[in-house]
């Protein structure tokens, strides 16, 4: 799986360099090339603010009618999986695989996370722009902040996607088992760029 490649190239190194080397490993060349700078005035994540995170990312009134029916409608315009077709049943099998995987990868990202000291809440971007705001979500889909608020790779993020579609391919449709990656992180995607722009559109629209 492309999640397990990613995995072995960013998660191994952090477990140890040859001391020999005097270069950068490759998960510190990463590191810089996805710079991102610290949160600002961040503060670190508490028991609380991780249970919060964990309900407002899996079972929220945006994730459960906004940002699922979203990619669900995009499976379903591309037929993807085959199994499920495209008509309203294929909708709502596409949706219901959808949120069990998120309560799966969430739970495992939220439990290995407060060990690691990993933040798994989403920081807006202190840039204005869409395009330097679409490149923020993409980097920090594949980043979190530490204890100190600086970003690093979301090694307990990349344990939950891999843990994700291990546990759901036992009951994804055959044809979906070597697509979950990509699900995965287009349904992180669409949710960050969720967080990052409706504020936005909220304020603009109706006026709050």
């Amino acid at each position: 799986m492309k999640w397990a490649l990613l995995f072995s190239l960013l998660v191994l190194p952090a477990f140890g360099q040859i001391a020999s080397a005097p270069d950068p490993n490759p998960f510190e060349r990463a590191v810089t090339l996805m710079h991102t700078e610290p949160v600002n005035e961040y503060r670190s994540a508490t028991a609380a603010d991780r249970t919060r995170w964990f309900v407002e990312s899996t079972v929220s009134p945006s994730r459960l009618f906004i940002v699922g029916p979203i990619n669900s409608a995009w499976g379903t315009l591309r037929d993807v999986p085959s199994e499920y077709g495209t008509h309203w049943d294929g909708f709502g099998k596409r949706n219901g695989m959808r949120l069990t995987g998120v309560v799966t990868g969430n739970l495992i990202e939220a439990g290995l996370g407060a060990m690691w000291g990993e933040d798994p809440r989403y920081f807006r971007s202190p840039d204005h722009g869409f395009r330097s705001r679409m490149k923020y979500v993409l980097k920090t889909t594949f980043m979190a902040p530490d204890r100190s608020g600086r970003w690093r790779p979301a090694y307990a993020r990349y344990m939950g996607n891999v843990g994700n579609n291990f546990l759901s391919n036992t009951w994804r449709a055959d044809s979906e088992a070597d697509t979950g990656d990509a699900v995965v992180v287009l349904g992180r995607v669409t949710s960050d760029a969720f967080a990052e722009f409706w504020p936005d559109v909220k304020r603009k629209v109706f006026k709050k």
